[in-house]
């Protein structure tokens, strides 16, 4: 709970009160790895900050599912789409390590927004994350070659890159696993 304390304090002058009634609303779930948080058809009941551990948002294919979005600790992790519209989600949003997420419903969240000075700053900063990084990876499908797309996501989380499956990381690129391991080792001679 310290972590999202110190989120909101780092963007918010957020009151005590207001701080009370917030974290009191959030639930903390312990998520063993490759755990389900939503399944594909479920509405998206949570807005979860992930406190310890590595979520991985995805739509299930027959062959190989298509991984689109990574969300590591100290961030958001939501179907935001559906969270938001409270319809179906299109996709499944699951745990790739052990995990400790907190938890505030959407209906908790809306309690918030109304008896709060700051609920709507909260929802906002939330929502503006969220897109950013949505935003961020579509331009890097649409300009970078896979290779500086792998190299960037290598970049910004090293030491978490490691603990994702290579098929996840490829799928997120959008190239094969074959691909990837030819990058990989493109990238190793440039180096020796």
């Amino acid at each position: 709970m310290e972590q999202i304390r110190k989120y909101y304090k780092e963007h918010f002058d957020i009151s005590e009160r207001d701080w009370k009634l917030f974290s009191s609303r959030f639930k903390r779930k312990e998520i063993p790895k490759k755990t389900k948080i939503l399944d594909l058809g479920e509405t998206e009941n949570h807005l979860s900050f992930v406190e310890k551990g590595i979520v991985r948002l995805y739509i299930p294919k027959e062959e190989n599912d298509i991984t689109f979005g990574f969300v590591f600790q100290g961030a958001f992790a939501s179907a935001y789409d559906s969270f938001l519209t409270q319809k179906p989600s299109p996709y499944c949003v699951e745990t790739i390590t052990n995990s400790v997420l907190w938890q505030l419903t959407y209906q908790n969240l809306q309690q918030v927004y109304t008896e709060s000075d700051i609920g709507n700053l909260i929802g906002r900063k939330a929502s503006e994350d969220l897109f950013l990084i949505k935003s961020s990876r579509e331009l890097s499908l649409l300009n970078d070659t896979p290779e500086e797309r792998y190299l960037k996501l290598f970049t910004d989380r090293p030491e978490l890159i490691q603990q994702i499956p290579l098929k996840y990381i490829a799928s997120y690129i959008g190239i094969t696993p074959q691909a990837l391991s030819r990058i990989r080792k493109r990238i190793v001679k440039q180096v020796q």
